[in-house]
């Protein structure tokens, strides 16, 4: 048989074996989905233009963004490099000033090729229409003379759209916390605009609505809000396309506040893959994904099924036996990350050990690659001690393997280690000498075979205080981050791991962010690194938009206190793919383990009937649930239930 899985479970159920052939899962995508919707941690600011940003749009392709601010009255153009991803934005320094028609403009929208323009004024609560000599060029926009007030439907107008005909316009304020819909006899005519007597209501939602989207085909509608000081975007239903009478709430939503609270308007990309929100509070326009991928379980195929599921999912069940034979299937939920270096939505576990018997000023930690061993070390001894973990990449279950490695003959203010992949090379560095050293360990991970190599390498002429040390993944380039310069320092290795071949390339600065970093970390991939400082005891994440490239690199506005653990955090190291980050803190001499991966979340098909009319909570990653379903009545409903919670 294809399945003989056995659970010890956490809560006390007679363990188990299945051993009835897998049924099919089977898979499937779709866009415009909230219930789906994950932080891309991919944001890119505005603060340059305006402070006060109320709304934004796009072009159809993605190719440009349109910012509408306060400060100036100003319509603000960018360009996207590549088409709807905010890392590539840039601003065009093209600009538009609608002061002359409203003095606080809250939105801006356009006809379907660009060439005409209509901005939302809320001091007046009009519509006002501008032409475009060439399309999508705001800088060539000119006033047509032509407005439409909304205020006997709405005293604080903040958004406008239309249907992509541009026969039907839509309106929405706060006043109300409701949409209104009109009619225009010409299409893109803002003089021909009359109301049709319909409106909805978000009020039941939120009582302070800000903007509105709907997806490409009209058949759903999205409205951000910040009521409550929580940035939130809820979904809605449209049975019939475009018209507003036929609305009716999803009873789906999604936060935005660990972000920004203060959602301010909501835009989606073409396909519905992709959400961007612009948050007032940080003058931050923030990329998120929301595809939704759904596993259906394939009840004709078999009865057992296993799902690890790698992203947020929807559970659906088809092809049960005919109504009046009782049909079910048993599911083996594992579960699984949807999301890991997950910086903005990390957690501290509870975990934690203290390296004090050894180590009293504690300045790295690293792990052996299956988690299984971790390395700390620093000034006070100057030395590299080794644990095991009994349980991979679990602090709590750590243990001095009482082997350790002095580096004293070499530096004597040790700062910061790299255990190259394959545990057979380390590398030090210290702010005595501002010099990497490099060593050999016979027996790889094991440190009590290392020995000096008798090679090494001075970063004093672009560091003089070097605390951290990281390596491409391959080895043909070195990274030294210090707290004299406060600045990433990156070096090419004409030789791999070979850091008597090295070569200074180029620096980038934190400043912004620290002016003590102590530590840096590089996603496996190059397409991130993270800096531990103490100035402001944080995380901050960047990005690098060419992979190992830091004259790439920009920070994510995405950063992560652990002040609550300890005010001198030092070493930085994650591990279990992502999904676990560790700090080691000067203060307390501990080390400090956080989740960094979110469990993927599993929604279910509306058919799918719990006791209680709960759906039970998502496994923990690395648990797993057995959940059973049944159905008489063909498939129109299922009885389900959590048989066992959390087997390991």
């Amino acid at each position: 048989m294809s399945n003989d899985k056995d659970f010890k479970v956490k809560n006390g159920v007679k363990p188990t074996v299945y051993h009835e052939k897998l049924g099919t899962v089977v898979s499937s995508v779709a866009g415009d989905s909230l219930a789906g919707a994950n932080y891309d941690s991919v944001s890119f600011s505005i603060t340059a233009q305006d402070n006060q940003p109320f709304g934004i749009t796009f072009k159809p392709d993605g190719t440009k963004m349109y910012l509408v601010g306060n400060t100036g009255d100003r319509v603000y153009q960018y360009s996207l490099s590549t088409p709807w991803s905010l890392s590539t934005a840039s601003y065009d320094s093209v600009s538009f000033s609608v002061s002359s028609q409203d003095g606080n403009p809250m939105r801006v929208a356009f006809n379907s090729t660009g060439t005409k323009m209509f901005l939302v004024g809320q001091v007046t609560d009009s519509l006002y229409q501008y032409s475009l000599s060439t399309a999508w060029n705001v800088g060539t926009a000119s006033y047509d003379s032509v407005s439409f007030s909304v205020n006997a439907q709405e005293g604080i107008v903040y958004d406008v759209m239309f249907n992509p005909a541009g026969t039907k316009m839509y309106v929405m304020g706060d006043a109300t916390d409701s949409a209104y819909q009109y009619s225009l006899s010409t299409a893109f005519n803002l003089a021909t605009a009359s109301y049709d007597s319909v409106s909805f209501s978000f009020a039941s939602q939120s009582a302070s609505v800000n903007g509105f989207t709907f997806n490409s085909d009209g058949t759903r509608l999205y409205v951000s809000s910040h009521a409550g000081g929580a940035g939130t975007v809820y979904q809605y239903s449209l049975s019939t396309a475009y018209n507003l009478a036929t609305a009716s709430y999803s009873d789906v939503s999604f936060s935005v506040s660990a972000q920004d609270t203060a959602a301010y308007s909501v835009k989606f990309k073409d396909d519905g893959s992709k959400m961007y929100v612009l948050g007032r509070n940080n003058d931050t326009v923030y990329q998120y994904s929301t595809t939704l991928n759904t596993r259906t379980l394939d009840l004709s195929t078999g009865s057992v099924f296993q799902l690890t599921p790698a992203s947020n999912i929807q559970l659906n069940l088809s092809n049960p036996a005919a109504s009046g034979t009782v049909s079910g299937a048993t599911l083996l939920l594992d579960g699984a990350a949807a999301s890991s270096y997950d910086l903005a939505n990390a957690a501290y576990d509870s975990v934690s050990f203290s390296v004090a018997s050894q180590e009293t000023s504690p300045a790295f930690v690293q792990f052996k690659a299956d988690g299984t061993k971790m390395y700390v070390g620093g000034s006070g001894s100057d030395t590299v001690y080794q644990y095991s973990l009994s349980t991979a990449w679990d602090a709590s279950t750590a243990s001095y393997d009482s082997v350790s490695f002095s580096v004293a003959s070499q530096e004597n203010n040790l700062r910061g280690l790299y255990i190259k992949q394959d545990g057979t090379k380390f590398y030090t560095i210290g702010i005595q000498a501002d010099v990497v050293h490099q060593y050999s360990m016979s027996t790889a991970w094991d440190i009590s075979s290392a020995s000096y190599d008798s090679v090494s390498f001075s970063v004093s002429s672009q560091e003089n205080e070097a605390q951290g040390i990281s390596f491409k993944s391959d080895g043909t380039k070195m990274f030294i981050v210090g707290s004299l310069g406060d600045e990433v320092n990156e070096f090419s290795l004409s030789t791999a791991w070979d850091i008597s071949s090295a070569s200074f390339t180029i620096n980038f600065s934190v400043s912004g962010q620290d002016t003590n970093p102590n530590d840096l970390y590089f996603k496996p991939d190059g397409t991130k690194f993270w800096v531990s400082g103490d100035t402001n005891d944080t995380v901050y994440q960047y990005s690098c938009s060419a992979a190992w490239d830091i004259s790439t690199a920009s920070y994510d506005s995405v950063s992560f206190s652990v002040a609550t653990q300890d005010t001198g955090p030092q070493g930085l190291a994650f591990g279990n793919n992502g999904t676990k980050m560790y700090v080691v803190g000067s203060v307390t001499d501990i080390i400090y383990q956080y989740s960094t991966g979110t469990p993927a979340t599993i929604t279910y098909d509306t058919a799918i009937e719990w006791p209680s009319g709960t759906a039970p909570t998502s496994p923990a990653i690395g648990d797993t649930d057995v959940l059973v379903f049944t159905t008489r009545d063909g498939g129109t409903s299922y009885k389900a239930a959590l048989a066992i919670d959390g087997a390991v």
